[in-house]
């Protein structure tokens, strides 16, 4: 029988490299889409005839309930959030409504729809925050520096509460930062290829940047839609941390998305005050081994592989 999975965040980066990696499995695949007055269809351009749209929102319980009655699905991947840490920062409050209490609402959908549907949050490094050790693993405490991060603490232990009360399949999946040409502007890393890409073509001249020192654990998306399905065909739910092990700086990025164009970073960048976060996470890196022993996962793409896939989606984007 054919296996059938709802994804919430269908159009962001992760839900469309996810979709793809599900029908490639041989699934079904539902994407939840809220109504909007603009539709973003962009990163699921190639695959809108083999996939199925149905429109909810996290922030309406009901909606949920009957997307699940009409679809049945027996997978759901939650990756629907205000996802932009800078933003949480200005909408706290809206940030809280989708990002957390939209988790409680999809979760309740779920335990009074269909307890047996398996059920995956997406959790984030940025719960760990001013980290209390290096490297972050299951069980390091959180410590979020962020309105995002606190949200995303609330999603991750209400997950823990249904799976533990409810005997709900929850399954948190702590990703540390992935990129790829699909990542929206407003990210750091997406911000630096594309700016490069233009300078490279004489369509800009500088590029901004906040804090240089920023140390993330960087790793490519379409790797980590992987260990997502993986979580979901254990027998027993859990959480897992999904990282590469390795850290890298904010001027690494530059540094080597500039070299990838035969440019001296140093002449282009300039610190801009404006882009600093009020509480700033300095040290991100996560140990993937609980990962790799139960899941058979790992990271196959290197990170100056990864400045060069961006870089090089961008410099064909805008030579389009």
């Amino acid at each position: 029988m054919q296996k059938r999975a709802l994804i919430t965040g269908l159009t962001g980066q992760d839900g469309s490299y996810l979709a793809e990696f599900l029908l490639g499995k041989g699934y079904e695949v539902i994407g939840m889409v809220r109504r909007s007055s603009t539709v973003n269809h962009e990163r699921i351009a190639g695959i809108l005839d083999r996939i199925r749209l149905a429109p909810g929102d996290l922030l309406d319980e009901v909606s949920m309930i009957e997307i699940l009655r009409a679809y049945r699905p027996s997978e759901v991947y939650n990756l629907a959030a205000q996802s932009f840490v800078q933003t949480s920062f200005g909408q706290p409050v809206a940030t809280g409504e989708t990002t957390g209490l939209g988790v409680t609402r999809l979760l309740d959908a779920i335990r009074l729809v269909d307890p047996e549907i398996r059920f995956y949050q997406a959790s984030s490094s940025e719960m760990f925050g001013k980290a209390v050790e290096i490297p972050q693993t299951e069980q390091t405490p959180f410590h979020p520096r962020s309105p995002y991060g606190a949200a995303k603490v609330y999603g991750h232990w209400m997950t823990v509460n249904y799976r533990e009360s409810y005997g709900l399949h929850g399954t948190s999946g702590i990703l540390f930062n992935h990129e790829s040409p699909r990542r929206g502007m407003e990210f750091v890393t997406r911000k630096i290829s594309h700016t490069v890409a233009r300078i490279k073509l004489g369509q800009a001249a500088e590029l901004r940047l906040g804090n240089l020192d920023a140390q993330r654990d960087w790793g490519y998306a379409v790797d980590y839609v992987d260990a997502m399905w993986r979580m979901l065909q254990q027998d027993e739910p859990d959480d897992y941390v999904i990282a590469t092990g390795e850290t890298r700086s904010v001027r690494d990025f530059c540094k080597l998305a500039f070299e990838h164009v035969g440019l001296d970073w140093e002449e282009y960048v300039v610190v801009d005050k404006r882009f600093m976060r009020p509480a700033e996470v300095d040290f991100l890196v996560g140990d993937a081994g609980k990962a790799e022993r139960v899941l058979g996962w790992k990271p196959r793409t290197a990170f100056g592989e990864l400045v060069e896939i961006m870089v090089d989606a961008d410099l064909a984007l805008l030579s389009g």
